[in-house]
């Protein structure tokens, strides 16, 4: 992932929190008496029915609306910014280029109601479902913008990030974005400011313009490819490469043989797709390259909902985990300071995606083992061999810290339910978390840490651990997050941890920590990287974009909202 610029973030949130209820009084012009009745009708039917069909399109907001226009005396709220209108219109039209379905947010009727009216006036009753048509398109836009189409916490038990108005009347706002003097300023402004989300709107806007284009041709199955070989599929790997930038596209070479420049363009798109970048043209590579560009584009759009999900309350300073890419970022001041490849968990042993406050580190930890770990590990190892403890350096303990001798338990009788100890690993390099962790108190016991398993940092896929987060380099982690303690430079950190002594360090400041899930990542310079959807989230996610529309009041709603 690309640095992320988080310093205008505050004024993006204050100008996003409330796209939703409550409304200023100041706008439409309609005669009270001939334009109160007709509304009102509509909103009693749409309260009473629980939907209402208006030209073909269903609208659904049964509390929204009907408080939105009661607030206003029944007036009409958008005769007098027709300009906006228009905006608004063009804006919902092009939200497809966000990853946005235009069908949620009635394009076609409000479309054409508007071409209508540019030739004639539109009848009172028809100007009064334009107008309701508008309001429930801006609010519906304006919430998918702050909060992503998607709510999170129905796919993930384990999601706790923030959800909220931040205490600001939407329908106030919603109607300050009507009234505003550039509604397409307004709707730039509520879109999140994480540069990622932009990179991840070019990536989308560059594969549909391959779609558009014929997309890429399908390279048959057949041997493995390798550098210097003859092969008939050759050009045809050539071309498929050109069209995704992988290979310059001033090369214009039909001959069959497997050559150099080629073999670095095979390189690039295995790195690219998170391969083992050999140049070799296997099974998997091949497999990779025949995904269907809808497909890449659907991979896409997933992730700029998931990029709306996290827009809130993101601080100058902090950790991102990203989970399928392998990698773990330090932020500070909005620039990546930190970045290192990361081992996450098993696929069946995922790693959650949360945040916390990491509070503190620890030098030289131990290791305790936690039930999970201990029922599905070391119980069965101790039962099949009884030296396994000895040979881990573990240690068996009471509750209140006492060594047993674990040749006095019979190791067959014991479970994890119930088991009356604890057992964990002594300090040191043979250490399970290495020589230093990162902290951030958690119901999962998830945390960041060293290990002694360096060689699989060279893996391209690196789902090895329990659920937990190793990092490379976790000296240096440890060096910044540390730098502006009095006496902790990196000397002090190395002797401390020479010393073989626990030691917990405390940060004078929180430092959150964001494990995320994204399977892909856009660098600054455009390259595109797709990574493997390790625990299979993509499919929800996506399911939820191409669904209906779901409005889920976040907590701190106004009560009639809920």
């Amino acid at each position: 992932m690309n640095s992320i610029s988080l310093s205008r973030y505050g004024v993006a949130v204050y100008l996003i929190t409330g796209l939703l209820v409550y409304s200023l009084f100041t706008s439409g012009t309609v005669n009270a008496a001939a334009g109160n009745q007709p509304l009102q009708s509509r909103m009693s039917q749409l309260a009473e029915r629980g939907s209402l069909e208006l030209e073909g399109e269903v609208i659904n907001s049964t509390q929204f609306l009907p408080e939105f226009y009661r607030q206003r005396d029944y007036r009409l709220a958008w005769n007098a910014h027709m300009d906006n209108a228009r905006a608004l219109s063009d804006r919902i039209l092009s939200s497809h280029e966000e990853g946005l379905v235009p069908a949620d947010y009635h394009a076609a009727a409000i479309q054409r109601l508007l071409a209508e009216s540019s030739g004639k006036r539109l009848s009172e009753a028809r100007q009064v479902d334009l107008d309701i048509m508008l309001s429930e398109a801006l609010a519906r836009y304006a919430y998918h913008l702050r909060f992503g189409k998607v709510n999170p916490q129905r796919l993930d038990a384990d999601w706790n990030m923030q959800r909220s108005f931040k205490g600001q009347d939407p329908v106030v706002e919603l109607q300050a974005v009507i009234d505003s003097a550039d509604l397409e300023a307004q709707l730039n402004a509520s879109t999140t400011q994480l540069p990622v989300y932009k990179q991840f709107k070019q990536a989308l806007a560059s594969y549909e313009a391959i779609r558009a284009a014929g997309g890429w041709p399908v390279i048959p199955e057949g041997q493995t490819i390798k550098p210097g070989m003859q092969d008939a599929r050759v050009p045809l790997l050539r071309e498929r490469l050109q069209i995704t930038g992988d290979l310059s596209t001033a090369v214009a070479n039909g001959s069959s043989e497997y050559d150099a420049m080629l073999e670095e363009a095979v390189k690039h798109f295995q790195l690219r797709h998170g391969l083992d970048a050999d140049g070799v043209v296997g099974k998997g590579t091949l497999a990779a390259m025949n995904i269907p560009v809808a497909a890449r584009i659907n991979q896409i759009r997933v992730n700029l909902d998931r990029a709306r999900w996290v827009s809130q309350d993101v601080p100058e300073t902090f950790v991102i985990v990203d989970i399928a890419g392998f990698n773990a970022r330090l932020f500070r001041n909005g620039e990546v300071v930190w970045d290192e490849p990361a081992q996450v968990g098993k696929p069946y042993r995922k790693t959650p995606v949360f945040r916390e406050d990491m509070t503190y580190l620890e030098l030289n930890p131990t290791w305790t083992i936690p039930p999970t770990i201990l029922a599905k590990d070391i119980l069965p190892k101790m039962k099949k061999d009884s030296s396994y403890l000895q040979k881990k350096n573990m240690q068996v303990l009471t509750q209140d810290g006492k060594v047993v001798d674990p040749g006095t338990i019979d190791w067959s009788s014991v479970s994890a339910k119930g088991f009356p100890y604890i057992i964990r690993q002594t300090p040191g390099p043979h250490n399970a978390l290495g020589r230093v962790k990162f902290i951030f108190p958690n119901p999962h016991f998830v945390y960041l840490h060293d290990t002694p398993s360096k060689e699989l940092f060279n893996r391209s896929s690196r789902a090895f651990s329990s659920g937990c987060i190793r990092v490379r380099n976790p000296f240096r982690l440890a060096e910044l997050l540390l730098q502006d303690q009095d006496g902790w430079d990196r000397s002090k950190i190395d002797s401390a941890i020479d010393s073989l002594k626990q030691q917990r360090v405390s940060l004078t400041e929180p430092v959150p920590v964001l494990l995320l899930y994204w399977t892909v990542n856009v660098d600054a310079d455009g390259t595109v990287y797709f990574k493997e959807d390790i625990y299979e989230r993509d499919a929800k996610v996506l399911a939820g974009l191409d669904g209906g529309f779901k409005f889920d009041a976040p907590a701190d709603s106004p009560a009639w909202l809920k």
